[in-house]
């Protein structure tokens, strides 16, 4: 009995590890990558959470007009080996994010590259996910 008991914790502990797995998605899940996008804006926040990490950015449009938009990142540790630290994107800041828009057309995108305000450019996405363009890394 306690053999089966071990086994049997031993199975859940697995199951709950594959979890967030089965959560993540690819790129074509969420994103269209015939619907690309340059948002040149206002970081509101930047969220270093997992699996991936999100810029919050407000864009005004020609007539003044402010949207907040949320940008899909890679990996807090993808961007971290990319050298992007919490002190690389703070609120008040001005950026421009390559993407791509969500398939259901709401102000959400998938990150391509930033270029920061000194003419820095880094690319922010996660390898593998079948983005347009995307490669594995090295």
């Amino acid at each position: 009995m306690r053999s089966t008991t071990k086994i049997g914790l031993a199975m859940g502990a697995v199951l709950l590890a594959a979890a967030p797995v089965w959560a993540h998605h690819a790129f074509a899940a969420e994103f269209d990558g015939k619907t690309p996008v340059k948002l040149q804006g206002t970081v509101t926040k930047m969220e270093w959470i997992n699996p991936h990490a999100w810029i919050h950015i407000d864009v005004k449009d020609k007539d003044g007009k402010v949207t907040n938009w949320m940008v899909e990142c890679g990996t807090p540790n993808t961007l971290l080996r990319r050298g992007v630290n919490k002190n690389s994107v703070t609120a008040g800041m001005e950026l421009v994010v390559d993407g791509y828009q969500a398939k259901d057309g709401s102000n959400k995108a998938n990150g391509r590259d930033v270029t920061f305000a000194d003419g820095r450019k880094v690319f922010l996405g996660s390898t593998g996910t079948g983005a347009p363009g995307d490669a594995p890394e090295k």
